[in-house]
C-alpha cells in the first residue's frame, strides 16, 4: 500500500476542523488502536451522517445478543468480500482476528467460509448473511426456519440482516471514496 496514497477521493478535514464530538470520538478510538481508522477522517466530511452512521453501527455491533462481536465481524468480512470492498475487508478482518483471537480467522471467511475452521452454526449464519447481501428478495420462510433450528432468535436474525445491510451501505461508501485501509490494519491479530 503506499504511503502517499490519499486516504479517500472526497475531502478530508482537519482534525482541529472537525466539530468536538467527532474529535472526541476519534480521539477515543485513536487511543484504543493506536491510529485513526481511515473510515472516521472519511466520514467527518459529511458530520451529520458520521454521526447517523456510528450510531447504527454501535447500535448493531455492540449490543447484547445471541450473536458474539467475533460473529458480527464475520458478518462484516464475508459479505464485504462479497461486495468486493477491500476496506471492509481489510479493517474488519483485523477485528475479527482480535475478537476471534485467530490469525487465519479473517483469510478463511474473506475467501469461502464454507470452507473456514467455523461451526455449522457460523457457517449457516454466514450463508443466511450473504444470501441477504447477494439476493435478499429470495429470503424466505425455510431460511429463517434454517436459521432457527442452529438456535438463533428472530433478534438475532435481524441481527443478522441489519449488519450485512449497514455493511453493505458502508462497501459503497468506501468503494466510491476509493478509501485505503490502514497499513495498521494488515499486521493486527497475526
Amino acid at each position: 500500500m503506499r504511503e502517499d496514497a490519499p486516504v479517500s477521493r472526497f475531502p478530508v478535514p482537519k482534525l482541529s476542523e472537525m466539530p468536538e464530538d467527532l474529535r472526541a470520538r476519534i480521539a477515543l478510538v485513536q487511543e484504543k488502536a493506536g491510529f485513526v481508522p481511515n473510515i472516521f477522517l472519511a466520514l467527518a466530511h459529511r458530520p451529520d451522517e458520521f454521526r447517523a452512521f456510528m450510531a447504527y453501527h454501535d447500535a448493531l455491533m455492540d449490543r447484547a445478543g445471541g450473536l458474539t462481536k467475533a460473529e458480527r465481524e464475520m458478518i462484516v468480512v464475508a459479505t464485504s468480500a462479497a461486495n468486493d470492498c477491500l476496506y471492509c475487508v481489510v479493517a474488519h478482518g483485523a477485528i475479527l482476528r482480535v475478537r476471534a483471537r485467530d490469525p487465519l480467522i479473517a483469510d478463511q471467511v474473506a475467501i469461502n467460509y464454507a470452507k473456514a475452521d467455523i461451526t455449522p452454526r457460523q457457517r449457516a449464519m454466514l450463508a443466511f448473511a450473504l444470501k441477504v447481501a447477494t439476493t435478499s428478495q429470495t429470503i424466505d420462510a425455510a431460511d429463517h426456519a434454517a436459521l432457527a433450528g442452529h438456535g438463533f432468535s428472530p433478534d438475532d436474525i435481524w441481527d443478522i440482516a441489519a449488519i450485512t445491510a449497514l455493511f453493505a451501505l458502508s462497501n459503497r461508501l468506501a468503494s466510491v471514496a476509493d478509501l485505503r485501509p490502514n497499513a495498521e490494519f494488515y499486521a493486527m491479530g497475526r
